[in-house]
Parts: structure tokens; sequence; C-alpha cells
């Protein structure tokens, strides 16, 4: 008898999905759905590699900041672009970001080209080695190998050192045989599969740090290898890092109901729909932004003149205005329409608005006037056709 099994008697490798609620199984079906919308829309190369860049980046803070790190969004994006210089006392901040963005983009392209679809011993130590690569660690802390001593972490104790390498392995071996199911619901049981992982590996805390952001990154290599799109991928710990208090409120509460993991399991699948909604509104969004500059080029088709290029320019200078503008202001809009309008009169300005009137690319609304974005909503109710107001 191993001590774990006294000690940390919920560590049982099972999960009886009979005992799940219905909740949560409409949750892994509309996740599942949502991840498969997202994975099958198109995107202008620039705008699908700027989406990745914005959710890498967020998913690299997020999965820091519950740790602690108090960087904005804005300084893990400068990071990640190599735009950010820190001062000494702050650098193992940008470090940490650098070292969770390297071992997501590893992963990332290690399931492109080899598609693994297993767990092993060797990866989690190495993601570890990883996550605390060249930064400050207590002595006996060896990034990327199994403690020789217990650790606490707030009032829980992880498993005992001794039977760590044995419960990972046993962990890995559970995840890659039990875990399978027909293609049609592969990724639904991928994003379970990958937040039962992240369970188990906080319940046994392997190494002496940095167990939550590889018990993440385990999160995040099965959720790709699954299926997940890679911008989605990082929606979990984005939704753990917001809901900090309920995050460790219900890993606590998974171990001291004696093993109940369906309360965290129904906590993140929750969180992980909101954040697939939020990622599908935004793709959307600029989808309709491609759609709507098209339309307008099309409308301006064979149309070259200095006052057609003029006003289309203020056309798609519009569409990326929110809501409606004043006369007034739409001289100053953006330096080249102010560069166009600098010696014109304000008629010009009406002569424009009334010919992008004419061609229905314009309204009047109010004091103001706005671009008619409703115009590419070929199939919605118009009630529904509320994009960009």
């Amino acid at each position: 008898m191993r001590i774990y099994e006294t000690t940390h008697s919920w560590i049982t490798f099972g999960l009886d999905l009979r005992q799940m609620n219905y909740k949560s199984w409409m949750m892994l079906g509309e996740a599942q759905s949502k991840c498969v919308h997202i994975m099958w829309v198109p995107l202008l190369p620039r705008v699908a590699d700027e989406l990745h860049k914005v959710f890498l980046a967020k998913g690299a803070l997020a999965t820091t900041a519950i740790e602690g790190n108090t960087l904005t969004e804005l300084e893990a994006r400068k990071r990640l672009d190599g735009n950010l210089k820190l001062p000494p006392s702050k650098e193992y901040l940008g470090k940490e970001i650098d070292n969770v963005v390297e071992a997501c983009n590893e992963i990332g392209n290690k399931i492109l080209h080899d598609k693994p679809t297993n767990l092993s011993i060797d990866d989690i130590k190495h993601y570890n080695q990883m996550i605390l690569k060249n930064l400050p660690v207590e002595e006996d802390v060896i990034p990327g190998e199994i403690r020789k001593h217990d650790v606490v972490v707030g009032r829980y104790k992880g498993a005992p050192p001794e039977d760590c390498d044995y419960l990972l392995e046993k962990l890995c071996i559970w995840l890659n045989t039990e875990f399978k199911t027909s293609e049609d619901n592969w990724v639904a049981f991928g994003v379970l599969k990958a937040i039962i992982a992240h369970v188990y590996l906080a319940w046994i805390h392997p190494f002496g740090d940095g167990n939550g952001r590889t018990a993440r990154l385990i999160e995040f290599q099965i959720l790709l290898s699954s299926g997940v799109p890679s911008t989605a991928a990082h929606l979990l710990s984005n939704h753990y890092n917001q809901t900090r208090t309920e995050y460790y409120r219900h890993l606590d509460l998974s171990h001291k109901s004696g093993g109940d993991v369906f309360p965290f399991i129904e906590y993140a699948l929750r969180g992980f729909v909101d954040e697939l909604k939020k990622q599908i509104d935004l793709i959307q969004g600029q989808q309709l932004m491609v759609h709507l500059i098209n339309y307008i080029h099309d409308k301006f088709k064979g149309k070259d003149s200095a006052t057609n290029t003029r006003r289309r320019y203020l056309a798609l200078d519009l569409a990326e205005y929110s809501g409606t503008i004043t006369l007034q202001k739409i001289r100053h809009i953006t330096p080249r329409i102010a560069e166009a309008y600098a010696k014109k009169t304000e008629k010009t300005i009406k002569r424009d608005i009334n010919a992008l009137r004419e061609m229905e690319l314009l309204v009047k609304e109010n004091n103001g006037y706005r671009l008619k974005r409703e115009i590419i909503y070929g199939f919605l109710p118009q009630t529904l056709r509320q994009f960009g107001e």
C-alpha cells in the first residue's frame, strides 16, 4: 500500500460520468459546437495572426497573473512583440511571460507537425522546466524535477514526494487510455480531459514550484491536440484568472469533498463557454469589417478620380469609427482625411457626405452620420442588425 492512499485517498483515477449533471453535458456540447465554429471561420491571414497574438498574450498573462504577475495586458502584448523593457527589479515578470509564450509555441508547433495525442511524464517535467527557466526559485526547487520534500500551498499539502513519480505515470496512463471517444465527440471529451488533468496535477503537486502554470500548460496541450483552435485553447486560463477566488475555492472543494470534481468541471465549463461566446463576437466583428471594406471598394469600382478616391477613403475610415460623428468632426477623423480636406471648404465635405448617402453607404442619424454597416447583413432580421451601432 502506498502512502498517498492514506493521505490523499481522493486521488483514485476514476470518473463516473453518470454523476455529471445535465448542465455540464449541455455546456460540453456547446463548447464543442463553438470550437468547431471558430475552427472553420475564414479570416485574412493578417487578421488571424493578430488574433493569435492577442489571445497568446492574454493566455500567457492569465496563467502567470494567477500566481501574482502584475503586468498589464498591454505590457504582456508589448513583451510578446519584443517591445517591453523592464527595470532589473521587474525583469522576472517579463521572463515569466516569455517562458509561457515559448512553451505554448513549442506545444503548438509540436502538435502542428507531429500531431501527438498522448501525454507523458517527460512532457510534464519538461513543461515545468520551461515555466521556471531563468527564474528565481527556492534552494530545494529544481525546475523539471520531482520534489523530494513536502509542500504546503495555503492549507493544502501535496501528495507524498515518494509517490509523485508513480502518480504522474498513473495519471498519464489514465488520461491516454480512458478518455477515448468517437471523432464526432473528440473536442468535447478533449475539453473534459484537459480540465480533469488540471485538477489532478493540482492535487498531486509534484514540483517544488510552478505547479499551477504546469497544470495549465498540460491543459493547453490537451485542448490543442483535441482540435480546440489555438485562440480558444487559452480561454480556460483567462477564466481562472478573471475568477481567481472561485478558481481556488473550487480546487479546494474538489479535495475536501473526497474527490468530487464535478463542481470544478461545471465551473470551468461555464467560464469556457462564456469566453468562447466573447471570442466568437470578436471574430465575427473582424469578419464583418473585412466584408464591409470589400463592399466599399466594390461600390467605388471603376471610380478612380481624385474626388471619388477621397470619398472612398472617407467611407473606409468611417468603417473604423463606432457610432455617429458630427459634420464638424469628420474633417479630423483620421490623419489622411484631415490631409484630404485641409484645403477644402465645408461645402466639399457636405457634397461628399451626400454622395455617400446616395450610394447608400452613409446614413444621417440624430445630429451626425454613420456608416451603414447593416447593409452587409443579408439574412438577418432588421431588428438584429446592430453591428457597430
